[in-house]
């Protein structure tokens, strides 16, 4: 069921961890070490990933590399967005690769890349079929961001929310889904690249869109899957038995299972970015988790 575990979600991305916080990253470190130790003691072969930085940044990983991190971890990973966020254009892609292939030895997967509809669906469609032509081959995993469209009503996980103009709203539109479940032109082209080419779809707690998700997967060829498993959901009432549903619907699939955001009350900080008070808490999180779950 769970291929790997992956350590938090975009580390370098202020929308994901607080840098005024953890400035130099060593709290991260000292954070993403403990787990990786939590998780090798109860599955001595599992492969442990470095959660998927945005952006493509080598600096960042030497900066790893440097605090001992890089030692603990089996895979790096990175995501890419050239046609919405970067400041880079998609042809560029292979070269993205090779600067992380010049800093570190270890695999690296493309664990988020992505095209929004926003401006055009026929965009998408283009986008997604030049992503396939450009990573297929020069790395062991892609997973294509997403499946469904966000719903509106949920919001975007960004730090400046509606004030990042445009740059907030693309996040709505990176489904091969639209909200309402109807496919877009993006979809058709998706199936010619499986199952070289997986998905990524993060699952809101008790997400209605599940059973859907997963029957959408078996009839497009998916094999590989990243989702995952929130340590701030796991203080919710019936959280265990959310996490249950979810992974045994998914069983099928080769599931990388990323663990990240901080529960408000065990940060640092109230707020999902923040580091946590105690690191322990978090690598135990993830090692009852791979525990559970993990074949």
């Amino acid at each position: 069921m769970i291929e790997a575990a992956m350590i938090w979600n975009e580390p370098n991305n202020k929308s994901h961890w607080d840098p005024e916080i953890d400035p130099d990253w060593s709290l991260f470190a000292t954070m993403a070490k403990a787990a990786c130790q939590a998780i090798r003691s109860v599955h001595p072969t599992l492969p442990r990933v470095l959660g998927g930085i945005s952006p493509i940044d080598p600096s960042f990983i030497e900066n790893l590399s440097g605090k001992g991190v890089l030692e603990h971890l089996d895979v790096v990973a990175v995501h890419g967005f050239p046609l919405d966020w970067n400041l880079w254009q998609i042809g560029e892609w292979p070269a993205k690769i090779e600067e992380i292939r010049a800093v570190t030895s270890l695999p690296i997967w493309v664990s988020e890349v992505g095209v929004s509809s926003f401006g055009a669906e026929e965009v998408q469609a283009w986008g997604l079929k030049r992503s396939a032509e450009l990573l297929v081959g020069q790395t062991p995993r892609i997973h294509w961001y997403s499946l469904y469209d966000l719903p509106r009503a949920w919001g975007a996980t960004t730090r400046h929310r509606e004030a990042e103009g445009s740059s907030y709203y693309r996040h709505f539109y990176m489904g091969l889904l639209r909200e309402d479940g109807t496919p877009k032109p993006a979809l058709e082209e998706f199936g010619y690249h499986t199952p070289a080419v997986g998905l990524c779809q993060w699952f809101h707690f008790e997400d209605p869109r599940l059973d859907d998700a997963v029957a959408w997967m078996r009839r497009l060829g998916v094999r590989y899957l990243r989702t995952g498993l929130s340590w701030a959901d796991s203080f919710r009432p019936n959280a265990l038995a959310w996490f249950d549903r979810q992974m045994e619907a998914l069983a099928e699939f080769d599931v990388t299972v990323t663990f990240c955001f901080t529960p408000e009350h065990r940060g640092i900080a109230p707020h999902h970015t923040s580091p946590p008070l105690v690191e322990a808490e978090f690598a135990e999180f993830c090692a009852s988790m791979i525990q559970r779950y993990a074949r």
